[in-house]
């Protein structure tokens, strides 16, 4: 048990890291293509384009698995928010089941466009890199949020959640919290 604990907190922490370094990238090269192309006249972020997109690419389907580990996935919960807390536990153990489902069928899907990128052998156009190996992120990042989202099934059913519905295996449902302080990520504008 000890051993899936520290293995599961090094897999946020590496996911963590990845999408980290997939927001930087995506900026900087999108400040640096622009500042190279208007003040100094210079198309030497050719590349700009494509790493943007390989970053975007794994900072959106490596992203998918830590939102679920979270519990912050865009919901509409109108129906659940006003639901009693038997209905809801029930209503989210069933979300979180079918939406396991859906992310790996998902990965079985994107890992058939992975291998059919691989075997037309496309490269990009400025990297010169194989297509594939952007693909690659799709299918983990699938697998991931599809094992999250039974960690978030299986917690349901634990018996730390007796009293509460969790929406991530850390993340205790919003309706269930004993303060309701407001936080500033609640607040919309």
């Amino acid at each position: 048990m000890k051993v899936f604990r520290w293995l599961d907190r090094v897999l946020m922490k590496l996911e963590e890291f990845i999408l980290s370094f997939a927001i930087i990238l995506i900026s900087i090269m999108i400040v640096g293509n622009v500042i190279a192309r208007e003040v100094f006249n210079s198309g030497a972020f050719y590349f700009a384009y494509e790493v943007s997109k390989f970053a975007i690419v794994i900072a959106t389907f490596m992203g998918i698995g830590y939102a679920a580990r979270k519990g912050r996935h865009i919901s509409m919960s109108a129906f659940y928010d006003f639901a009693p807390f038997k209905v809801r536990k029930v209503m989210m153990i069933i979300i979180n089941f079918v939406t396991a489902v859906v992310m790996f069928l998902m990965t079985y899907y994107s890992y058939s466009y992975v291998m059919f990128e691989y075997d037309t052998g496309a490269i990009t156009t400025s990297l010169q890199l194989p297509r594939y190996l952007m693909a690659i992120f799709i299918p983990i990042g699938f697998f991931t949020a599809g094992i999250q989202f039974v960690r978030n099934t299986i917690v349901n059913f634990s018996a730390k959640a007796k009293d509460k519905v969790y929406l991530g295996i850390d993340a205790v449902d919003y309706n269930d919290e004993k303060k309701k302080d407001v936080k500033l990520e609640d607040i919309s504008i």
